[in-house]
C-alpha cells in the first residue's frame, strides 16, 4: 500500500525566476511577459520577475528578449525567502 500524503517531489511548482536586461521597458510590455513583473532599475537595466511553469515558458520568456534586441544579462533562479541585494 502507498503512502497517503505526497513528497516534495510530487509538487511542482512554478519556479520564480529574475531576469535582468539592458535597457528599459514599458509596463505596457508585461502581458507579452505572460505577467511577469517588470522592474525598471536606476542603472538602465530592467528587471522581470515572477514565476515561470517550466523550461519551455522559460525558453520563451528569453526568446521574446531575444525577438526585441536586447541585451540579456543574467537569468537567476530565485529560491523561496531569498531577496535581491
Amino acid at each position: 500500500m502507498r503512502a497517503a500524503h505526497a513528497s516534495i517531489e510530487d509538487h511542482h511548482e512554478p519556479e520564480r525566476y529574475e531576469i535582468r536586461i539592458q535597457g528599459h521597458l514599458d509596463d505596457k510590455w508585461a502581458d507579452w511577459f505572460d505577467g511577469l513583473t517588470i522592474r525598471r532599475e536606476d542603472n538602465g537595466e530592467t528587471l522581470l520577475t515572477g514565476p515561470v511553469v517550466d523550461q519551455a515558458a522559460l525558453h520563451g520568456v528569453l526568446r521574446k528578449v531575444r525577438d526585441l534586441g536586447l541585451p540579456l544579462l543574467s537569468v537567476s533562479r530565485v529560491r523561496p525567502g531569498q531577496t535581491d541585494a
